[in-house]
């Protein structure tokens, strides 16, 4: 069976997907404010630092249902139970910041990866990923670096994490833009064949 996407499907999602990028945009430069905010408030940089994956599961759980269900996005579908478990873990460990960088580190690989893939089969039917397959194989680097850095000696703080959501933000916000010239520019040359 061959499945073709209409104009008017194709349209709307990416439609959705520049709604949804901008949002992930917001909401990073929001955490980041919140962040540098919250560096001298343990309470609050720890719910920060829980409240962070547990917005990347429900992102990726809402972008896979509005993209054809989750079945059809396993990427995202494994991004979401990824980050649901780093979640979980960041709250269990919060009190020791070594791990809860730790954690961030193998979770900043593992996402960054499903990341990269998502934007890799989207390329085929959206077109303007290549901020996502960036932000992805970024991603996966600062992992790295978090790794590192959280067997250093100096403690880790929320402000750690910032210029990782800093990143975040920059590629979603891209994306976005990309996805909106690209409609304009579709329109426009339908305008111009009518």
């Amino acid at each position: 069976m061959n499945m073709t996407i209409t104009a008017p499907a194709r349209d709307g999602h990416q439609q959705w997907l520049k709604t949804y990028y901008l949002t992930r945009a917001a909401f990073s430069i929001a955490w980041i404010l919140a962040a540098v905010a919250a560096a001298s408030h343990p309470l609050a940089a720890a719910i920060l630092l829980i409240a962070y994956p547990a917005w990347d599961a429900l992102a990726n759980l809402l972008d896979g249902a509005r993209s054809g269900g989750l079945k059809t996005n396993p990427t995202q579908a494994l991004n979401a139970v990824a980050s649901l478990a780093v979640t979980a873990a960041v709250a269990l460990w919060i009190g020791d910041m070594h791990r809860v960088l730790a954690v961030f580190g193998v979770w900043a690989i593992l996402s960054g990866v499903l990341q990269l893939a998502t934007g890799v089969r989207r390329w085929k039917t959206t077109g303007a990923q290549w901020a996502m397959i960036l932000s992805g194989a970024q991603s996966a680097l600062a992992g790295a670096f978090f790794i590192v850095q959280a067997s250093a000696p100096a403690t880790p703080s929320v402000t750690s994490i910032a210029g990782y959501a800093g990143f975040g933000a920059f590629y979603f916000l891209v994306s976005g833009i990309a996805l909106s010239v690209k409609a304009r520019r579709r329109k426009a040359l339908v305008d111009a064949g009518a």
